[in-house]
């Protein structure tokens, strides 16, 4: 007779996010730090371009124009840089705690794992989808209280995150067409002064970003240390 199968405890399925949760966290830092030099280079385009009603009557040296607006070129390449890779580490990281939340509960769960990565690529959905796999994320890593029932932790930071990312999305769309649409030397103003402000609130969405980051991750680690699949009685 052959043996009996080893028994795999479900425990052995679970991944530590903690790694890939501080590269996303690095990453983010990175992306802040891209964004407060493309403030500096917008208000440098400023400064150069001049400001006030009279500013399309301006003169400045060409030359010194010239270096600003490649300065904020290469502040706006550093910035795209930066966001593609952090895009990138933190999507597995998503898909790596929504990989343990299969584990946790699947039946919290609202999609399959692999939307964890499509629900990102699809245009207009991919502002509403991750926000619900998120929920079941969040909820699978709640850690239980001492009698085996559920415990409700507040979504404040996931929905910080989302809704400051949305914003930032949006208004980032919005600006950077406005800017490629100026001509006169007061649009550009205008327009630098919008990019800078959604500068800033891709600087908020960031640190957001990181405190939902932390947060979930340390849920998640809380959850496996209780050692105990499924979860309990739900209160």
């Amino acid at each position: 007779m052959p043996p009996p199968p080893v028994f795999v405890a479900p425990q052995q399925y679970l991944r530590s996010p903690a790694g890939l949760a501080k590269a996303v966290v690095v990453l983010l830092m990175a992306v802040a730090v891209a964004d407060l030099l493309a403030m500096a280079a917008g208000l440098n385009i400023r400064r150069v371009l001049g400001n006030g009603p009279e500013s399309d009557f301006a003169t400045y040296d060409d030359a010194e124009a010239t270096l600003a607006d490649n300065l904020y070129g290469s502040a706006s390449v550093l910035q795209g840089v930066m966001t593609l890779a952090t895009g990138i580490v933190f999507i597995l990281w998503f898909r790596r705690l929504r990989m343990n939340a299969e584990v946790f509960d699947p039946s919290v769960q609202p999609m399959s794992p692999g939307w964890s990565i499509g629900a990102w690529f699809i245009p207009f959905a991919n502002l509403v989808l991750p926000r619900r796999i998120a929920g079941g994320i969040w909820t699978a890593s709640a850690q239980t209280n001492p009698d085996g029932s559920w415990r409700t932790v507040p979504a404040t930071a996931m929905n910080l995150w989302w809704g400051a990312w949305v914003c930032s999305l949006a208004f980032s769309w919005v600006t950077s067409r406005q800017y490629m649409r100026a001509e006169k030397t007061q649009e550009f103003i205008d327009a630098a002064g919008l990019v800078m402000a959604s500068d800033a609130l891709d600087i908020v969405a960031a640190v957001f970003a990181i405190l939902f980051v932390r947060k979930l991750t340390r849920m998640q680690g809380e959850r496996a240390a209780l050692g105990v699949y499924p979860l309990g009685a739900r209160g």
